[in-house]
């Protein structure tokens, strides 16, 4: 599968579970970690779970393999590593503190939705 299709794949997941503010940073050239950074926000603990759970069982029926899942007990900041792609899912309170928009700025952003990746 296509560095772009997975990222479409994670894109759908986090949008089906109505996460909100979704911004995919291109890492390719910027990073060794990953060529994109998909990074959006979750109003509940709860809302954060399942978001990382809908992109890890939608990246699993497409045969992607998830390599790390840190952070989903408590809820505030959830990473979950599929190689090429690395989902940042945040609890609202905690996004602005670690602002990684900010942290990765020489990373241009892919102005996307769901129909455009």
């Amino acid at each position: 599968m296509s560095n772009l299709n997975l990222l479409n794949v994670v894109y759908k997941a986090a949008d089906d579970k109505r996460a909100e503010d979704i911004v995919v940073l291109n890492m390719e050239g910027i990073s060794l970690l990953a060529d994109f950074f998909l990074i959006c926000e979750g109003s509940s603990e709860r809302q954060v779970q399942a978001i990382a759970r809908e992109m890890v069982e939608k990246a699993r029926e497409e045969g992607i393999d998830v390599k790390r899942v840190e952070g989903f007990d408590l809820g505030r900041w959830v990473l979950v590593d599929m190689g090429d792609v690395v989902a940042h899912v945040f609890h609202k309170d905690e996004r602005g503190y670690y602002n990684l928009e900010r942290l990765w700025g020489d990373a241009p952003q892919l102005n996307v939705d769901a129909q455009t990746i």
